[in-house]
């Protein structure tokens, strides 16, 4: 579990590739500090599983299963990744529910920008549309973020200059893809919502603050 409030920006040191395993070597430095042997980590997004590191870096593996849901079969070396641990349980939860399982590539169709905001807009698919409202929560990259507006078949967020200096979203350019994870409470409703035999309705759900 995360919550989509990145800890630190690493960079990659090493990639390698065999067979249907890519294994990625990312330097870093916070998350270090107590760092275990099978520990999950966020590396934009994806929740990823240590398997060996030293005093700098540490060495996840991305499976074809993971490569094939995301971008990180294209990362390189030198690339910046946002990074977070899982969290603690005496942390203070910044975000949001964040599992870390990429539902779907999104991809940044505008960009707007000015000295104290910066608007990007993502294309998504239906699917992933259909589980955002404005104001809801989603999670880009890694980072917990509002969903600013709504378009058709795209999506606003907005970064503030604290979002913009302690992520990689700043760097990102239009036409690039981005990991995409909707909020886990609403994929639970909207699977109770499905089932034929629930006494829940919409109206019930907005009673209850939904």
């Amino acid at each position: 579990m995360f919550t989509g409030i990145v800890e630190e920006i690493g960079t990659v040191q090493q990639v390698r590739s065999e067979q249907s395993v890519r294994t990625i070597e990312i330097k870093a430095n916070k998350i270090l500090a107590d760092m275990h042997i099978g520990d999950s980590i966020s590396v934009n997004g994806a929740c990823l599983t240590v398997i060996n590191f030293n005093d700098t870096c540490f060495t996840v593996e991305v499976i074809k299963g993971t490569e094939s849901k995301t971008y990180l079969g294209d990362v390189q070396r030198n690339s910046e990744v946002n990074l977070e641990r899982a969290m603690s349980g005496s942390g203070r939860f910044g975000g949001h529910f964040v599992l870390g399982h990429v539902d779907e590539l999104g991809t940044i169709s505008k960009i707007n920008e000015s000295a104290n905001s910066k608007i990007i807009s993502i294309k998504t698919s239906k699917n992933i549309f259909n589980q955002m409202v404005k104001q809801g929560s989603i999670t880009v990259d890694g980072v917990s973020l509002t969903v600013f507006d709504l378009h058709e078949r795209t999506f606003d967020i907005h970064l503030i200059p604290e979002t913009r200096r302690s992520t990689i979203l700043s760097s990102k350019k239009v036409g690039d893809s981005v990991h995409l994870e909707t909020d886990v409470l609403f994929k639970y409703v909207e699977n109770i919502m499905k089932q034929d035999k629930t006494e829940l309705t919409e109206n019930k759900l907005r009673a209850f603050g939904f």
